[in-house]
């Protein structure tokens, strides 16, 4: 199967979540992100950062997928996990827990786009 995690509050944890002045490794979607490589998935890393972005934080987490995507649909992806309600990236879309959904991510997030 082609597996798909987002980065941005899926694989980390943004600081303005956490009050930190850095983002942090989400360690139990990152075990997920594990358990799907060991059985032999596909797995794809990518972010609506794009690919720079959604590499250099593979890299820092020490995850190896097989690709590196911008976030889009695609129809070859089978599984997505994202925190975002309602999307429609894969034929199957599971949205994570995202931590302290109450803190506004506008500020973080416009500092994240791709400029």
């Amino acid at each position: 199967m082609i597996i798909a995690f987002d980065v941005d509050d899926t694989l980390i944890v943004p600081g303005v979540a956490t009050g930190l002045p850095f983002d942090t490794p989400n360690y139990e979607n990152i075990a997920i992100f594990h358990w799907f490589q060991a059985q032999g998935n596909y797995m794809i890393i990518w972010s609506g950062g794009g690919c720079d972005y959604a590499q250099r934080w593979a890299e820092k987490l020490g995850l190896s997928p097989v690709a590196i995507r911008v976030k889009q649909k695609y129809d070859d992806v089978d599984i997505a996990f994202d925190d975002c309600a309602g999307v429609d990236l894969a034929k199957v879309n599971v949205r994570v827990k995202r931590i302290n959904n109450g803190k506004s991510r506008k500020e973080w997030n416009d500092h994240n786009k791709i400029k």
